[in-house]
C-alpha cells in the first residue's frame, strides 16, 4: 500500500467516523431515543474499518492461504477476549509459520 492509498483510506475512515457521529448532534436538539438509530450510529465506524481492513489483510502477504490462516487466528483470539497485542502477535506468527511451510 502506497502513501497516497493510505491517506485516502484514512480520510474515508476519519470522515465517516466524524460525520456519522457529529451530524446528529448538529441537526438534532434533543437526545436520540430510538435504539435502532443509536445502534446504527455506534457501529458505523467499526463497519467501515472492517470493510477497509479485511481486503488489506489478503493483499499484505504473498499467499492468500497464509492471510486466511492469520485472519482465522486473529478472529478466534479476539472472540475469546484476548488483548490487541496478543491477537496481532499471534496472527503475525501464524502468517509467518504458514509462509515458511508453503515455501
Amino acid at each position: 500500500m502506497d502513501t497516497k492509498e493510505f491517506l485516502i483510506y484514512l480520510l474515508i475512515l476519519s470522515g465517516s467516523t466524524y460525520l456519522i457521529r457529529s451530524i446528529p448532534f448538529a441537526l438534532l436538539r434533543k437526545k436520540i431515543e430510538n435504539r435502532f438509530v443509536k445502534s446504527f450510529l455506534y457501529y458505523i465506524p467499526y463497519a467501515v474499518l472492517t470493510a477497509m481492513t479485511i481486503p488489506a489483510i489478503f493483499y499484505a502477504t504473498d499467499s492468500k492461504i497464509s492471510a486466511a490462516a492469520g485472519l482465522v487466528v486473529a478472529v478466534g483470539l479476539a472472540l475469546k477476549g484476548k488483548s490487541l497485542t496478543v491477537v496481532a502477535v499471534a496472527a503475525c506468527a501464524m502468517v509467518f509459520l504458514v509462509e515458511c511451510v508453503l515455501v
